[in-house]
C-alpha cells in the first residue's frame, strides 16, 4: 500500500506571491500558519481522536489521512516541523458489552469501568482497551501513517494532565454554566465536568460534584448506592473528565493546533471550544467534515450496517483510491457505496499519470494534484497503470473473466512488455477487477437488441474496422468509431456509444470503446459485433 507519510521540503517563506495551491488541505495549512504565527509557535501539533470500544473503520482512515494532508501542506508551505498525534480515550467506561467479542459474559461484571480495566476478551493483551489500541496501531502502521500513539489512561494517570485538571476544577462553574444549557434536565441536575473513579468498584461515576477543592486538587461527591461520601482527587488517574470537556482540555493540556471532526461534532466542537478558552488556551484550527450516506442517500451507520467497510473497499481496488475518494470534496457529503470505486480508481489514475508527465517533462509536480498528496511527494515511477480499471472490467466482463491469467493474455498481446512482475500496480488491478466483475458486474449484465438504426451502425462498423490495418492505435480506432456514428441518424454521438456498451457489453456505461477494441483486439470486436447482429430485432 502507498504510504501517506509527510515530506521534508525545503523550508518556505510564507506566504509567497503564487502560494499556495487552491486545495482544501493548503486552505486549511493556511489557517494553520496564520495561528502559529499569531502564537509564536514554531512546531504545530496535529491531533486525531479515537474512542476504543470498536475496530478501527473506513471513518478513522479518512480522519488521519486528511488531517496528515494538511499537514504535508503546512510542511509545503511554512518549511516548519509538526507532530501528529493519534489519540486513544481508553479510559472511558464501558457503556456497553460489544456483539462482536468472544467471552462476552465474562465482560459484564466490568460494565462502567476504563476499558483499559476490562480483561481482554480475546485474550491477547492486558486490557479490552490494549487490544483495540493496538489494532488502532497496527491499521495505522498499515497504511504508513506517521504519528505518534497517546493512551488516555497512561497520560492520566502519569501526571501529564495534572496541570490542566487542576485549571479546570479552578473554574469548574464556568464550564458547567457553558455546558448546562445543552442537556435535557434530569442529565442537568448531576452534570460535572469531573468524573470520578469509584475508590472500591473502579466504575467512572456520572454524580453530582457536591464539593470542588481546586487547591488541594479534589473533588466530593455520594454514592447514590449506599450513599457513602468520597472525596477524589482528580490527579494521578483519579478522574476523568466528560468528553467535551475532556477534549477541551486535551487541547489545552497537550497543546493542539488543529483537529477536525465529522459534521456530527459541529456543536461539541464549538462547546469545546467555548470550554477550552475558559481554561485559558486558544481552541485549534479545523473544520468539519462530511459524513457518508449509502446508496439510498441515508446516513452510513454501522449499527444499520448499511456502510462500506476498508475491507469491502480493498477487495476490490487498491488503497490508493480510497484515498482519493477521502481527499475529495471532504466537506460535501458523498454516497459511499460499490458503484463509485471503478470512478475512484480511474480518476487516481489520471491524477498519477499528469503527475508523471510533468516529472517526465523535469516540471515541479502541481501540488494541487491529489497525486502528491496521496503518495506524500513526488509520485513513484511505478506507481499507475498504462490500463484504466474502468477498461479491464469491460475487457473482464466480454471474456467472462474467471482468473487474472483471463485477462493478461490480452494484456501481453496488447503490449508485450507489460507482465506482473513489470507492471505490478497493473496487476493489482488486473486482481482487482476480475473479483468487481464477479460480484457486481456479471449479476448485473442485460444485454438489449439493437434497433434497425444501431444494427447498420453495428454493421458499418464491423466492416470499418476489418479495414484497419494492425496495429492501428486506440485513438485511430477511436476516430473510426465517431466516424461511423457520425453516419448514422443519431440524436446525439452518446446515443451510439450507449449502443456499443448496451448492445456488445451488457452494461451502461463504458471507458473509451477505441481503447477497449485495441485491447481486447479488433479481430474479436467484429465477431463480438457479428455476434450481437445474430440476435433478432425487437418487434
Amino acid at each position: 500500500m502507498n504510504e501517506l507519510a509527510r515530506t521534508e521540503p525545503a523550508p518556505k517563506i510564507w506566504p509567497p506571491k503564487t502560494w499556495p495551491p487552491k486545495t482544501w488541505p493548503f486552505e486549511e495549512a493556511a489557517k494553520l500558519a496564520a495561528r502559529m504565527q499569531a502564537t509564536g509557535k514554531d512546531v504545530a501539533l496535529f491531533e486525531t481522536g479515537y474512542g476504543p470500544s470498536g475496530l478501527p473503520h473506513i471513518g478513522t482512515f479518512g480522519e488521519v489521512a486528511r488531517t496528515t494532508w494538511v499537514r504535508q501542506a503546512f510542511t509545503a508551505l511554512t518549511g516548519l516541523p509538526s507532530r501528529l498525534i493519534a489519540f486513544s480515550d481508553d479510559m472511558d467506561g464501558m457503556r456497553k458489552v460489544p456483539d462482536n467479542v468472544p467471552n462476552r459474559d465474562q465482560l459484564r461484571e466490568f460494565l462502567g469501568r476504563p476499558l483499559t480495566d476490562v480483561p481482554d476478551p480475546f485474550g491477547t493483551h492486558e486490557s479490552f482497551g490494549a487490544h483495540n489500541n493496538a489494532r488502532l496501531r497496527a491499521f495505522l502502521d498499515g497504511f504508513g501513517f506517521d504519528y505518534e500513539f497517546i493512551s488516555a489512561t497512561d497520560a492520566y494517570r502519569s501526571g501529564r494532565f495534572d496541570e490542566a485538571l487542576r485549571q479546570a476544577l479552578r473554574h469548574h462553574d464556568e464550564i458547567v454554566a457553558v455546558v448546562l444549557p445543552t442537556l435535557g434536565p434530569e442529565r442537568r441536575a448531576t452534570y460535572s465536568p469531573i468524573l470520578p473513579l469509584h475508590p472500591r468498584t473502579g466504575i467512572v461515576m456520572q454524580v453530582l460534584i457536591e464539593k470542588v477543592d481546586a487547591e488541594a486538587g479534589t473533588v466530593g461527591w455520594r454514592d447514590p448506592d449506599d450513599g457513602t461520601v468520597y472525596e477524589t482527587p482528580v490527579t494521578g488517574g483519579g478522574a476523568k473528565m466528560q468528553w467535551k470537556a475532556d477534549w477541551a482540555m486535551r487541547w489545552a493540556g497537550l497543546g493542539v493546533d488543529y483537529e477536525m471532526a465529522g459534521k456530527d461534532h459541529i456543536e461539541g466542537m464549538k462547546l469545546s471550544g467555548a470550554i477550552c478558552r475558559i481554561l485559558g488556551a486558544e481552541p485549534p484550527a479545523g473544520f468539519n467534515y462530511e459524513l457518508f450516506l449509502d446508496d439510498r442517500g441515508q446516513k452510513i451507520s454501522k449499527s444499520k450496517g448499511n456502510g462500506l467497510s476498508i475491507e469491502d473497499w480493498l477487495k476490490y481496488a487498491p488503497a490508493e483510491s480510497l484515498s482519493l475518494f477521502m481527499f475529495n470534496q471532504p466537506q460535501r457529503a458523498k454516497r459511499l457505496f460499490f458503484d463509485v470505486i471503478p470512478r475512484a480508481v480511474d480518476d487516481y489514475l489520471a491524477y498519477v499519470a499528469k503527475a508523471q508527465a510533468q516529472a517526465q517533462r523535469g516540471e515541479t509536480v502541481d501540488e494541487s494534484n491529489p497525486a502528491w498528496f496521496i503518495h506524500g511527494g513526488p509520485v513513484p515511477e511505478d506507481a499507475g497503470s498504462p490500463i484504466g480499471f474502468g477498461m479491464l472490467l469491460n475487457l473482464a466482463s466480454v471474456v467472462n473473466a474467471e482468473t487474472p491469467d483471463m485477462l493478461w493474455g490480452f494484456i501481453r498481446r496488447y503490449s508485450p512488455d507489460l507482465t506482473p512482475e513489470t507492471a505490478p500496480f497493473l496487476a493489482q488491478l488486473v486482481g482487482h477487477a476480475v473479483t468487481y466483475y464477479q460480484d457486481f458486474v456479471r449479476p448485473k449484465k442485460q444485454f438489449r437488441e439493437a434497433t434497425e438504426i444501431e444494427r447498420a451502425a453495428l454493421a458499418d462498423l464491423a466492416e470499418t474496422l476489418r479495414g484497419l490495418p494492425p496495429g492501428t492505435s486506440a485513438e485511430d480506432i477511436q476516430t473510426a468509431v465517431y466516424e461511423v456514428g457520425k453516419r448514422h441518424p443519431f440524436g446525439a454521438l452518446k446515443d451510439w456509444f450507449g449502443c456499443l456498451y448496451q448492445v456488445l457489453l451488457g452494461q451502461t456505461e463504458g471507458p473509451r470503446f477505441g481503447g477497449f477494441v485495441a485491447l481486447y483486439g479488433i479481430p474479436e470486436t467484429v465477431a463480438l459485433i457479428e455476434q450481437a447482429l445474430t440476435r433478432q430485432p425487437p418487434d
